[in-house]
């Protein structure tokens, strides 16, 4: 399955590539964007085909390039430079390839066979073989970057679709994906692999062999001190089992949990929320009972969630669940998320206020529920050996209109559990005696980073974060921006000194998701699996080079710093030059080397 998301104005149809079957909708100047596309494509097709048809073999009618992975392959491209660097890593690394496939005949069972790199008796085997696919935008941001790239298409490569074969109508790109995950303890030196692409054009077979290079220096990436989050969805799980409803907290619910866990270990993900079906209560992550003003509290699915990203997701910090939620608008007073008692459904919103039961704070049952609930809360994660690794979060992006209902829910809190960090999204110097763990929006750090660089010389942690802001010229995870900036993410981490980064969607596979395309994408639904992304390939990749520079900042700080400087100007201003880019970390692999 490669997907494509089609759309008319929010409405998103998925079809195959190569698919006859049209979108449900369209808009006029989809229409017109699409006729341009299929006369470029035409006259495209002309020019391949003569060529193609004064040649003998086969072979010489299949295109196959190697190209950097920081290169996204749109399809309108007819012109690929070749590009056989050699791969530099350090150990711990994952050494990546990227190749387009192209003919002017319909390629069929196009399969991609990965041999091991070598060195000597040294082998390492390819960890991911994956056909990139193609997701046609849905929304653009309102204000656009000054290096974002917009098809006449609207299709960006994005899904890594890891499938056995794969049949490519004629003239389309297809770019295929290889990653090496380099082992720590492997010996250093140059190693060397062949891949081979057999398919199936024109009626002919072919066989085309290419050999890649990667260079091991003599650095271990070390153990990861960044901290990375993604919000996950446990009640889109159904998404990953064929669209049929998952049971809460089931056999199935649990195996699909870990699957996700999994994949978002193996991409840098080290501090997770702990969420139920609910999303946005603890209800059913926690049984509660009550019997007059007493409450019961059972944390079985609690305990199982975070054992299950213990035991396969890697995590080193566990987030509590936000206690609290707006009672009525944005600006509107935080109250308490008070159980539900069965009155709720367990159903799809997005929509916090329309799935909580909330009471201001000065509401006696409020109090008294919420003070039994940390109280237990607390007295379960001692007993677990968990407190070390807690935080907890309170509320939402509080706005100044609302800083003082957070502020009286964080005393609380903080009475209830002492010791216990505070976390959240928020940005308000209101907050500076509330807040531990400070995540503000990339945009308010970089307009408040004087404020952010006082909390943390008070010993405080700052974060930050992205989601469908901040837009323009900021990095971000939209299609819409040069790959290379969504790794940029975590360069800036260094150059300024964040130690963490959170994001709101790893599986927010919302229909009709009204975001720029790719904030709530950054992984795709597959039976019993995840499919990732490019930019989520880059965004691992720019968490080891966050670590390699932290590295280096240790040995040489001020080249660290230069070297961090040059490819980011200011919190948003880069160099997005990939040539360059390349420069860079290898002149930080051979800093490291000496």
């Amino acid at each position: 399955m490669i997907i494509i998301a089609d759309s008319g104005s929010t409405k998103i149809t998925w079809r195959m590539v190569g698919s006859d079957k049209s979108a449900n909708t369209c808009t006029t100047s989809g229409i017109k964007k699409t006729i341009k596309f299929c006369c470029l494509i035409a006259m495209m097709n002309i020019a391949i085909i003569l060529i193609a048809g004064c040649r003998q073999s086969v072979k010489d009618t299949v295109i196959c390039v190697q190209l950097d992975p920081l290169q996204k392959v749109f399809t309108e491209e007819s012109y690929f430079e070749e590009n056989p660097d050699t791969v530099a890593v350090a150990r711990g690394e994952t050494a990546t390839f990227q190749f387009v496939l192209k003919s002017a005949h319909r390629i069929q069972d196009l399969k991609i066979n990965a041999e091991n790199l070598s060195n000597g008796d040294q082998k390492i085997a390819a960890t991911m073989k994956a056909f990139v696919g193609y997701v046609r935008a849905v929304n653009y941001t309102s204000s656009h970057s000054k290096d974002a790239v917009f098809p006449i298409s609207d299709y960006y490569p994005d899904c890594l679709e890891e499938v056995e074969s794969k049949d490519i109508p004629p003239m389309q790109n297809q770019p295929v994906w290889v990653s090496y995950v380099i082992p720590r303890d492997v010996a250093n030196g140059d190693y060397t692999a062949t891949l081979v692409f057999t398919g199936t054009a024109n009626g002919k077979l072919f066989k085309i062999k290419k050999q890649v290079n990667v260079k091991v220096y003599p650095v271990t990436l070390p153990e990861q001190t960044l901290w990375v989050s993604n919000w996950y969805r446990p009640n889109l799980l159904s998404q990953m089992n064929g669209n049929e409803p998952v049971e809460p907290y089931s056999d199935r619910y649990w195996e699909l949990l870990a699957a996700m866990a999994r994949t978002m270990r193996e991409y840098g993900q080290n501090s997770y929320i702990i969420r139920g079906h609910k999303v946005f209560t603890w209800d059913g992550l926690c049984n509660i009972k009550r019997d007059g003003m007493q409450y019961s509290f059972d944390f079985t699915n609690f305990d199982k969630t975070v054992e299950i990203f213990i035991r396969e997701g890697g995590l080193k910090r566990i987030e509590g669940n936000h206690l609290a939620w707006r009672m009525r608008d944005w600006n509107g007073a935080f109250g308490v998320t008070m159980p539900d008692e069965g009155r709720i459904l367990s159903k799809l919103i997005d929509r916090p206020r329309d799935v909580a039961i909330t009471k201001p704070l000065e509401n006696d049952t409020a109090q008294i529920f919420l003070s039994q609930f940390l109280t237990a809360l607390y007295s379960h994660l001692e007993t677990k050996g968990w407190k070390e690794m807690y935080v907890q979060y309170v509320a939402d992006e509080p706005v100044d209109t609302n800083t003082e209902s957070y502020i009286r829910i964080a005393n609380f809190v903080k009475k209830h559990m002492p010791g216990i960090p505070i976390i959240d999204a928020v940005c308000s110097p209101k907050l500076a005696n509330s807040v531990d763990i400070w995540v503000p929006i990339l945009d308010q750090y970089h307009r408040s980073y004087a404020f952010f660089q006082e909390r943390q010389a008070a010993g405080k942690e700052i974060w930050f974060y992205t989601c469908v802001t901040p837009q323009g010229n900021y990095a971000n995870r939209f299609m819409e921006q040069p790959l290379i900036q969504t790794r940029f993410l975590h360069w800036i981490n260094f150059r300024y000194g964040a130690t963490g980064y959170l994001h709101w969607g790893f599986n927010a596979w919302l229909p009709d998701n009204p975001h720029p395309t790719g904030d709530a994408w950054i992984t795709y639904p597959a039976e019993g699996k995840i499919y990732s992304s490019i930019r989520l390939e880059a965004m691992r990749d720019g968490i080891a080079d966050y670590e390699l520079l932290k590295l280096l900042e240790r040995k040489a700080p001020d080249k660290a710093k230069e070297l961090a400087s040059a490819v980011i100007k200011d919190f948003d201003d880069y160099d997005s030059n990939i040539r360059r880019f390349r420069q860079t970390r290898l002149e930080l692999l051979k800093l490291l080397s000496e």
